[in-house]
């Protein structure tokens, strides 16, 4: 028993809705196409799970998020599927992948063929289980990956309304869904081994401002450890988290979010794996032409960072990997190199942050943190090559986009952290070879592809700011 298709997406997260998008506007045809994903659902927007769906009242439900609503197109139900010839093979598991024989083969038995693969195969969350705790299958234990884990959460909430949550991790998935209890009214606590949240992106003085505020809402931190086992009761629930000195802190439920690992185990010892995923070259193409990797699985070179390999664990870079690669796919005579400038944001409570770069370097902190408008640049070798930005506008959060992008040059450390946001709107201002108040923005070199990089940049920023002002719903 089998199928044949001429394109196959392996994979049901965002990236596989945008690259189905980009296969529609290029003109397949029905039946060439079919998407194979173990969620139940067509493809929806992953960052509403941990924001809108989460909300006590009006919360977000499908189909109002479905892909590709979040970039502002077209939202694609499965009837927008059906119509346009795509087959969606949802519920099902791919066991094996055998890459030159063309063939994928489904946990029920089927042989699915393909001329060409997309893998968007995504991350899968870390389990407790996997640094020696165990327990995490217990009833009021959470994680939050996919749709059933965002149901399951939601009636834990429901459940506890009122009561106590222990949150472990410090990172994205920590800081929103700790934020996402509070608004259901149950008290928090955060662990994690880590001097400060967000330890991998935010400075000391960054997280020390979200601590603060996070600490305003009655959400207690505990740094520097780990949890190392569970108490139950009777029936197998959590009633309190032991850590590694020894601390107990009861609790009515528990959220892990230590992080994610690429789903790459159909393709070890077939495709090139580097930085945990799937090693790709600038046209989304793995070391088999015939097989492409996108989202977070993929492994790309970055021109900004001198085409450094980085695996990036965003949905815009999902959304960009997907495009890029249908791009290479049906176009590849008139597709460039992809040319990505990273991207990261988050909105909690009446917070919204976004962030354009790399954060390694001497960095430099701006704004008024008592009011909640501030920001920091990150400046490597003389070139400015992050930015981090907290409440600010759109033509704030396009002018750090654009100054990363084009890796400004500074010439007066002193003036450049006084100037603070001015430094980047008035590059975006004077993108010239001029000396402005002992700052230097250099002229591109190439002006067509600098030009064209910043249109990327600020269609991001863009989109960001948009997405933070209606994803509080979704």
């Amino acid at each position: 028993m089998g199928r044949a298709f001429v394109y196959v997406i392996l994979g049901g997260g965002v990236a596989a809705g945008y690259a189905a998008l980009e296969f529609s506007k290029r003109g397949i045809h029905h039946g060439e196409l079919c998407i194979i994903s173990e969620e139940s659902v067509a493809p929806y927007e992953r960052p509403a799970l941990s924001k809108g769906y989460l909300l006590p009242e009006a919360p977000a439900r499908l189909p109002s998020f479905h892909t590709c609503i979040g970039a502002g197109e077209k939202r694609l139900t499965l009837k927008w599927y059906k119509e346009h010839g795509i087959e969606l093979i949802l519920g099902t598991k791919v066991k094996s992948a055998d890459v030159n024989r063309k063939t994928l083969i489904t946990s029920n038995g089927e042989t699915i063929s393909y001329k060409i693969l997309i893998v968007a195969t995504g991350a899968r969350a870390l389990k407790l289980e996997e640094f020696g705790v165990r327990g995490s299958d217990a009833e009021n234990v959470c994680y939050l990956r996919n749709l059933n884990d965002a149901n399951r959460l939601v009636d834990v909430m429901k459940t506890f309304t009122g009561g106590n949550a222990v949150v472990i991790g410090g990172g994205y998935i920590g800081m929103e869904c700790a934020a996402a209890l509070v608004t259901n009214r149950i008290k928090v606590t955060m662990v994690f081994p880590e001097a400060h949240c967000m330890a991998r992106l935010f400075t000391p003085k960054i997280a020390d401002f979200y601590e603060d505020y996070y600490e305003s809402k009655g959400v207690n931190f505990i740094k520097g450890t780990v949890l190392t086992s569970f108490e139950n009761d009777s029936e197998g629930k959590v009633t309190a988290v032991i850590l590694r000195d020894g601390t107990r802190v009861p609790t009515d439920m528990v959220v892990v979010g230590i992080g994610i690992r690429a789903n790459t185990s159909l393709f070890e010892n077939q495709l090139t794996l580097e930085k945990g995923g799937i090693k790709v070259n600038t046209r989304m193409q793995t070391s088999n032409t015939s097989i492409y990797a996108v989202g977070d699985v993929a492994s790309f070179p970055v021109k900004l960072f001198s085409s450094d390999i980085r695996r990036l664990e965003h949905v815009d870079s999902a959304r960009k990997t997907a495009r890029h690669a249908v791009s290479a796919i049906m176009n590849p005579n008139s597709t460039g190199d992809f040319d990505y400038l990273p991207f990261f944001y988050s909105r909690v409570f009446t917070l919204s942050w976004q962030f354009y770069g790399d954060n390694v370097g001497d960095v430099v902190h701006y704004g008024d943190f008592s009011s909640g408008r501030f920001g920091a640049y990150w400046v490597n070798k003389g070139r400015m090559i992050g930015a981090f930005l907290e409440g600010g506008t759109k033509e704030e959060y396009e002018a750090i986009a654009k100054a990363v992008k084009l890796k400004m040059t500074v010439k007066d450390m002193g003036e450049f952290e006084r100037q603070g946001i001015e430094f980047a709107l008035k590059g975006d201002r004077e993108v010239s070879s001029e000396i402005v108040s002992g700052v230097m923005v250099e002229k591109p070199a190439y002006n067509f592809h600098a030009a064209a990089g910043v249109a990327v940049a600020v269609s991001i920023a863009a989109f960001a700011y948009w997405y933070g002002r209606r994803r509080r719903r979704w």
